[in-house]
């Protein structure tokens, strides 16, 4: 933690290991992080307070980049599954040498206590980036399923229940990370667009209108 002038105040995390991806709940008393503390690559709740923490995430594979609903009762991340001998011998091979292929990988949610543990996405290559409406019920997030190479990456909508996709951006580039405005009338991401073809990304930002 720092304060806005970046003067350190306290270290949350001790753990050998990677310790990061951290984003904190609507009312500032809780932080969810990605670490290998336990050997995986798994999601964590810490209490601000107390440094009390509860690991929500036990799957084999990479679970990141995770937030909280604007309610605070749920949380969102991208995880990727190996699933046959080959995929989970190359996923721990990489592991082992503090790497992750993030090219497979699907939307996740569940309760903050990591209950009720539900795959959104099944479209295959990157579903990245998610996080929840204001309305803690549809989700924004990246993907590049649609393209048999890997790219543009574009945003999408679809309910937490995976229904209703509909796609959001179509610049033919890189748009990825999400953002809502609390008030759910501004969204914010990074694209490559505009870039005059340099390998810039910017930060964008627009009205959003239902």
């Amino acid at each position: 933690m720092a304060d806005l002038d970046g003067k350190i105040i306290r270290q949350l995390t001790d753990s050998n290991g990677y310790d990061a991806e951290a984003t904190l709940s609507p009312d500032g008393r809780k932080m969810i992080y990605t670490s290998t503390k336990d050997g995986d690559i798994d999601l964590y709740i810490m209490d601000i307070n107390t440094g009390r923490e509860k690991k929500v995430t036990s799957t084999l594979g990479y679970d990141g980049g995770a937030w909280f609903s604007a309610d605070g009762k749920k949380i969102i991340w991208r995880a990727s599954r190996p699933k046959t001998e080959q995929e989970i011998k190359e996923y721990k091979e990489l592991l082992a040498e503090n790497l992750v292929a993030p090219t497979q990988m699907e939307v996740f949610v569940a309760n903050i206590d990591g209950s009720d543990v539900r795959q959104v996405t099944n479209f295959g290559q990157a579903n990245w980036a998610p996080a929840f409406f204001p309305d803690s019920k549809r989700i924004i997030f990246a993907s590049n399923h649609k393209y048999k190479y890997g790219f543009p990456f574009d945003l999408y909508m679809i309910n937490s229940d995976g229904t209703q996709l509909s796609q959001i951006t179509h610049s033919n580039t890189f748009d990825a990370f999400p953002m809502f405005s609390p008030d759910g009338k501004k969204i914010v991401w990074c694209s490559n667009r505009n870039n005059g073809g340099t390998r810039d990304t910017n930060v964008f930002i627009a009205d959003w209108v239902e």
